[in-house]
């Protein structure tokens, strides 16, 4: 890996949809460059696949983040499974266990569940995202389309409106809205232990002050080393970033506390990173087969 193959990474990880052309345009190389960088990633499996990141609030539910001492991924999964299915599941370096969980309704009652599930780990933390802002007004036709990109991120207009029989202009407007949408990302999942020579990992800042201010002033000082751009909830902001240095990344970790309005920050270094579907493929199954024309939620 050297610093071309990072900002292919860094421009899929934020837009997988990006051609390769585009993609070469910005960074001042052929798309055939592009590709070729592309594919020999995906063979050294360093990409492991396109993905489509839909963040629960988008879809009605809640998220639950859990942090545990432990990796045994699927005593962790069973024991959460009363609560909710699983969004994400990234073991870190440490022995830490970073998990989302997509709980549909009841939130505060399922926190005290989990609490009360997890007797087998250590638990670090468990907490709630707080009102992440993210609106939805998804209708029938957008949620038949997501399913479809669900599938491969990357596909074609042209293929969807063959497979599915509509419009490559309704496709297309269907597509730009879901690109719109803060909390839907056409990305990708990558292996960390596969990138040689630099070292993913990320902050996870809390914030106390004007979260407008404290973006702006972080992406000022740190956006030469993001390998995504920044998560935002509330009163959170995940940076997600690289180095090629342990001792630069603790440098940048300690410069982030000394941001003005940042409480705390927690650095994690993933070793794996797993995205789960399932409740998403539920989630538009259940509304397909309602009444309603759209799906809509709205959190402030």
């Amino acid at each position: 890996m050297d610093n071309l193959d990072m900002k292919i990474l860094n421009r899929l990880l934020n837009n997988c949809r990006e051609s390769d052309r585009q993609i070469g345009i910005k960074l001042g190389m052929s798309g055939g460059a592009v590709r070729a960088r592309i594919l020999k990633m995906q063979a050294k499996k360093i990409i492991k696949e396109f993905f489509i990141k839909v963040e629960p609030p988008v879809l009605g539910h809640g998220i639950l983040y859990i942090v545990v001492s432990g990796e045994n991924i699927e005593e962790i999964l069973e024991q959460t499974s009363l609560v909710g299915e699983p969004y994400f599941v990234v073991p870190c370096v440490g022995g830490i266990t970073v998990c989302g969980i997509s709980v549909k309704e009841n939130m505060e009652q399922k926190i005290e569940l989990a609490k009360k599930l997890m007797k087998d780990v250590r638990v670090l933390s468990i907490f709630e995202a707080e009102n992440p802002g993210f609106n939805s007004n998804l209708t029938k036709t957008d949620l038949e389309i997501l399913e479809k990109l669900i599938k491969d991120p990357r596909e074609k207009i042209e293929k969807i409106s063959k497979n599915i029989g509509m419009s490559t202009k309704t496709i297309t407007r269907c597509i730009e809205k879901l690109h719109e949408n803060d909390g839907i990302q056409f990305t990708l999942v990558y292996d960390p232990t596969k990138i040689e020579n630099f070292i993913p990992y990320a902050i996870l800042t809390w914030i106390e002050g004007n979260l407008k201010e404290t973006l702006e002033n972080l992406n000022e000082s740190f956006s030469e080393s993001y390998l995504q751009i920044p998560f935002i909830a509330k009163n959170q902001i995940v940076l997600f970033m690289y180095s090629d240095n342990i001792y630069k990344m603790d440098e940048l970790t300690q410069k982030v506390r000394n941001i003005k309005n940042v409480k705390s920050v927690d650095l994690f270094i993933p070793k794996k990173i797993s995205f789960y579907i399932k409740w998403i493929e539920k989630a538009i199954s259940d509304f397909k087969k309602s009444s309603k024309l759209h799906l809509t939620y709205q959190t402030n």
